[in-house]
């Protein structure tokens, strides 16, 4: 039997969160941002050690993260009691997410606080390996997409808002340079499951894209 889980899986900048949220608030479910795990994975080593080259002191990092989550009007994020709600926002924060989620024994020391999450009534799950390894019998595997200069736009656009120094060349290398990096790691590459549905955003409007897997959740609930 397939679990009550509705995983959402693909690369930045395709609307992830924001189908996530959407879905979550819809149904009734939890939500697993397993994104903002390893964001925080990445801040935690850099404000240790640094050490991104020592998988085994990543993995430590990992393992022994003091994390708290709140949401009262919006998700409030907490590393070991001090609020990092923005921290792990950053660019930096992403790269450096990248570089943490390529190490195995990081994604090993990972897996057990996001099997955790799934509790009823249901689950959406937030992810880049959600569906191809976190939970590989999940009931709907969704896998969004775009072209990487519109995820780039995209991206550009939201840092705009708090960083007018930014430039959409520099969003774009560094949006491609993760997108390699998430791709050929060898430890559950960026990759659409076999039975996953793939739904490429580019040229969506927000509106249509949330009506689309709408039809297709209502679809899977009433299978």
């Amino acid at each position: 039997m397939k679990s009550r889980v509705i995983t959402v899986d693909g690369p930045s900048g395709v609307g992830k969160g924001t189908v996530c949220g959407h879905l979550a608030n819809r149904l009734g479910w939890h939500l697993l941002d397993s994104g903002s795990l390893y964001r925080l994975t990445g801040l935690a080593v850099r404000q240790d050690h640094g050490e991104f080259n020592n998988p085994s002191a990543c993995a430590l990092t990992a393992r022994s993260l003091d994390v708290r989550f709140e949401n009262q009007s919006g998700l409030r994020v907490f590393l070991s009691g001090d609020e990092v709600t923005q921290a792990i926002r950053t660019e930096q924060a992403g790269q450096d997410a990248s570089v943490v989620a390529a190490i195995p024994e990081v994604r090993a020391a990972l897996l057990d606080w996001q099997h955790q999450a799934l509790r009823g009534p249901g689950l959406i799950a937030d992810g880049r390996d959600m569906g191809t390894v976190v939970f590989p019998d999940a009931g709907l595997k969704l896998y969004l997409d775009a072209s990487c200069e519109e995820r780039a736009r995209r991206r550009y656009n939201q840092l705009r808002e708090t960083d007018k120094t930014v430039t959409l060349a520099t969003v774009l290398k560094d949006l491609q340079a993760r997108d390699d990096r998430d791709s050929s790691r060898e430890a559950a590459p960026l990759k659409p499951a076999a039975d996953a549905r793939v739904l490429d955003t580019s040229a969506l409007t927000l509106v249509d894209m949330l009506a689309l897997i709408d039809d297709w959740v209502d679809e899977y609930l009433g299978s």
